[in-house]
């Protein structure tokens, strides 16, 4: 993964979108949201994607490419699904549904922003037609469950796999150590330089 650099303590996997039309084939592909590591850890993230198949919704396009999905820069979604059965479709931002928020578009996955959380991407005939760039709808004392194949918001009430408490959005750093109490770990943006703290539950 090139991306948004995640200090915790589990990876997230997600499945991206594909579907089929024009006689040709549409595959989406995306890459891991995450890479968890303790905050002060060297550890490096690691790169994994996938690919997956299913029915085709209304086209949309951008002026960096064109998807099958309609969404805009800004608007958010809940990714989800499995590899091979993967779903996308918009939420409101900050709800409960939703998990990341389309930060840019592109033509390819490959020129989405090094360190987004996520991309969107779809393809004829195994060449990229346009990709959506995502990062996780992160809310400032809202929490997320980041330790499953998907980020889930949960209630801070919650249990979860890897439950964690959005403290504090830092611009203009890219150090996870800017961070304040209580937060013990967070998200490294170094590219856009931001860092999103995160406190485990």
């Amino acid at each position: 993964m090139s991306l948004g650099r995640f200090v915790g303590a589990a990876a997230i996997t997600v499945a991206a979108f594909v579907s089929a039309g024009c006689g040709g084939t549409i595959d989406g592909n995306a890459q891991p949201a995450i890479d968890v590591v303790p905050a002060t850890s060297s550890a490096a993230p690691t790169t994994q994607s996938s690919t997956t198949t299913t029915s085709k919704p209304a086209p949309t396009s951008s002026r960096g490419g064109d998807t099958d999905f309609q969404a805009s820069v800004g608007d958010c979604v809940v990714l989800g699904g499995t590899v091979d059965d993967a779903t996308i479709e918009k939420a409101s931002c900050g709800s409960r549904s939703s998990n990341y928020k389309v930060i840019g578009k592109a033509r390819t996955s490959g020129e989405c922003v090094s360190d987004s959380d996520n991309f969107y991407a779809e393809s004829l005939d195994g060449i990229e037609t346009g990709a959506l760039c995502l990062d996780i709808d992160w809310v400032v004392g809202g929490c997320m469950d980041i330790g499953g194949s998907d980020p889930t918001r949960i209630d801070c009430a919650e249990s979860g796999s890897d439950p964690v408490k959005v403290v504090a959005v830092l611009q203009d750093t890219d150090d996870i150590d800017d961070c304040p109490d209580p937060a013990d770990s967070g998200g490294e943006y170094p590219e856009r330089r931001f860092v999103v703290c995160l406190q485990s539950l």
